[in-house]
């Protein structure tokens, strides 16, 4: 197993088509196997124990990708949003690499003595230079390090997560079938490429044949326009985006895209009014959730177009109810829920997710595998089981508040309060109390929070309060209820809940009154 065979397949079966086009510039599946070759061979003559990349998307990305696995050595995306402290620790941490980067980081590594840097246009120029073939000569040892991710760190120090050849081929292999794109088929990538999606939509897109158009930066103008241009047909999105193209498509009068036919998104929680929204805005377009992990080689369980139209048009309360699940697990996943004492729940019953399959690697740098003896990885997400299998997520199994000895998602509480018709989105939290240990805090963001004068969010506070009771139970409802401009999110869409509990946290002992 190795990720270069895909993209020798693919080669074979289609290579004058497109692979990827960014800007004007374009390369096929030809070229980018003649790329990769040319770049495996510099990469193998170097000291190098790995190829870093540290830059938005560009055609260094698939290059260097499969290049690392031409040559043997791990790739690894980094963020290029953190800070210059943080980028140097996680450098050193891969120390001697070769570092694909932009002029500014080329600049300052110069004197580095375990980082061999190159400007992304001198590796691309370079790998593109020759054209002639390469002897296929790369290693099919299925445990080989594809590539090394670091998770986000929103709570503690990143960590390495380890993917090995035979956890990303095999979620290919189940989830992909080959060549079945259609030529005049475009995915559209704004995801970066330090994001599990940003590196398996690579490899997906390869695989199937699909023409791929980079958007480096991510803008939701930008985004429609491309969708336009390109006549994109598919495209995954974090929440965020999505959330930020449904506000821009409703701005601009619901411009048409006539290509599009499919949207995945995943990687954070979804408001149902966001993705209802484009829905509506979209009709012709199908939806699909897709729910994974960095450790998990991305996508563990689908929502399908199916399944959101079965549940936006049903009136039955339990299937109206799956719209704001994940859906079901792929072909070869298992997953179970847990309690504390290790017990697999029932149906309906709230725990930790457990997953299991080839494509889980739950593994890290350092720390070695997390399976348990039986090939279970624990994803400290928190989560239930519907009597179907449709898997519905509570936030992480570190964000549960216990109030007094009840156990509280943080959830269920938010999507009580996203069907208040004011309420645009937010976070519910587990702040500090004497009586209880913890009690139930939501920090909220309002569509028109300018029209709302003091007196109505006094008003409105009630208003939530009784809605939550009414909707759960009272020992469920926000004792302490904030209104801010926006929530802290990460790049990749996720709710920093860590900064929003910092933040209340800091207010309450300032003395700031909380209601």
């Amino acid at each position: 197993m190795n990720l270069m065979s895909l993209l020798a397949s693919a080669a074979g079966a289609f290579g004058q088509r497109t692979a990827f086009c960014n800007g004007q510039d374009s390369i096929t599946y030809t070229e980018l196997l003649q790329a990769a070759g040319t770049a495996a061979a510099q990469l193998q003559k170097s000291d190098s124990a790995h190829l870093a990349m540290l830059d938005v998307s560009s055609f260094a990305l698939p290059i260097g990708l499969f290049a690392s696995a031409w040559a043997g050595r791990p790739f690894v995306p980094i963020n290029y949003r953190l800070s210059d402290g943080e980028i140097n620790a996680l450098l050193e941490r891969i120390a001697p690499a070769r570092l694909i980067t932009d002029n500014e980081w080329a600049r300052q590594l110069a004197t580095h003595p375990a980082v061999e840097c190159i400007n992304r246009d001198s590796f691309i120029a370079q790998a593109r230079a020759q054209s002639h073939a390469h002897e296929a000569d790369w290693d099919m040892d299925p445990e080989a390090t594809a590539v090394l991710l670091f998770t986000s760190g929103t709570t503690g120090a990143p960590k390495a997560a380890v993917l090995r050849q035979r956890h990303l081929v095999s979620y290919m292999h189940s989830a992909v079938e080959f060549g079945s794109a259609a030529e005049e088929e475009v995915l559209l990538v704004a995801v970066p490429p330090y994001h599990i999606a940003g590196i398996v939509s690579v490899i997906s897109a390869v695989y199937a044949g699909r023409k791929v158009v980079q958007l480096p930066n991510f803008n939701a103008r930008r985004w429609i326009e491309l969708a336009q241009q390109e006549r994109v047909t598919t495209a995954f999105l974090v929440p965020t985006m999505l959330r930020a193209i449904v506000a821009e498509l409703e701005l601009l009068g619901r411009p048409e895209l006539p290509h599009l036919r499919a949207l995945a998104y995943g990687g954070g929680k979804m408001p149902g009014p966001v993705i209802e929204a484009a829905m509506a805005l979209l009709p012709e377009v199908e939806f699909t959730q897709a729910y994974g992990l960095t450790e998990t080689s991305s996508t563990l369980c689908v929502l399908l177009p199916r399944h959101h139209r079965a549940a936006m048009e049903s009136t039955e309360p339990a299937q109206r109810r799956r719209m704001t699940s994940v859906g079901l697990p792929l072909p070869g996943v298992e997953i179970q829920i847990r309690d504390d004492s290790g017990k697999v729940l029932a149906p309906g019953q709230r725990g930790e997710i457990y997953v299991r399959g080839e494509q889980v690697s739950g593994e890290y740098v350092g720390k070695g595998s997390m399976l348990d003896a039986n090939g279970w990885f624990a994803t400290r997400d928190a989560g239930e089981l519907d009597e179907e299998g449709y898997l519905f997520l509570a936030g992480r199994a570190d964000d549960v508040i216990v109030r007094g000895a009840e156990n509280m998602s943080p959830g269920e509480i938010e999507d009580a309060l996203l069907t208040h018709a004011a309420v645009a989105d937010v976070a519910v939290i587990g702040v500090p109390d004497e009586h209880w240990g913890e009690a139930v805090a939501a920090v909220v963001v309002l569509h028109d929070a300018d029209a709302i004068d003091a007196h109505l969010q006094q008003s409105l506070k009630q208003e939530l309060k009784d809605l939550v009771k009414a909707t759960l139970r009272s020992s469920k409802v926000p004792q302490h209820i904030r209104f801010e401009q926006s929530l802290p999110y990460n790049e990749t869409g996720k709710l920093l809940r860590r900064v929003v509990r910092e933040g209340f946290v800091l207010d309450a002992d300032s003395g700031v009154d909380q209601e």
